[in-house]
């Protein structure tokens, strides 16, 4: 496989991972921030806050890359497919009614939209 389709495979994977932590993360109760305590020592709750906004940042940041993309059937590719893993690839490809090979010319087409996307943004 080629590496830049390898690099987007891995930026979908960490997105759906990243959305499983931030739900989980915003479930937690809200932490109490200490205005009057000034510690040299790190604040954990203060590195917790900071490392969710990275990750919600970098969510959303992909979201808007998904949503940029216009091909209903690049769309299903990324999102049912790829990320959630709701079809195997037979499947799929029934589903949008092209071939297994024909199903793989549009995936890539699919990884190279988003490509295109992520190297604007820099992701």
């Amino acid at each position: 496989m080629r590496e830049d389709i390898k690099k987007i495979r891995n930026l979908l994977k960490e997105y759906a991972k990243l959305k499983e932590e931030l739900a989980n993360f915003s479930q937690l109760a809200s932490p109490a921030m200490d205005s009057i305590s000034c510690h040299v020592h790190k604040n954990g709750v203060e590195n917790s806050l900071v490392h969710y906004t990275d990750q919600a940042y970098k969510v959303k940041k992909i979201e808007d890359a998904l949503n940029s993309i216009d091909d209903p059937r690049y769309q299903f590719i990324l999102h049912d497919y790829i990320m959630n893993k709701q079809y195997s690839r037979v499947e799929a490809s029934k589903k949008l009614g092209v071939s297994v090979r024909g199903f793989n010319k549009i995936k890539n087409k699919a990884f190279q939209n988003l490509k295109t996307y992520v190297k604007r943004e820099n992701l």
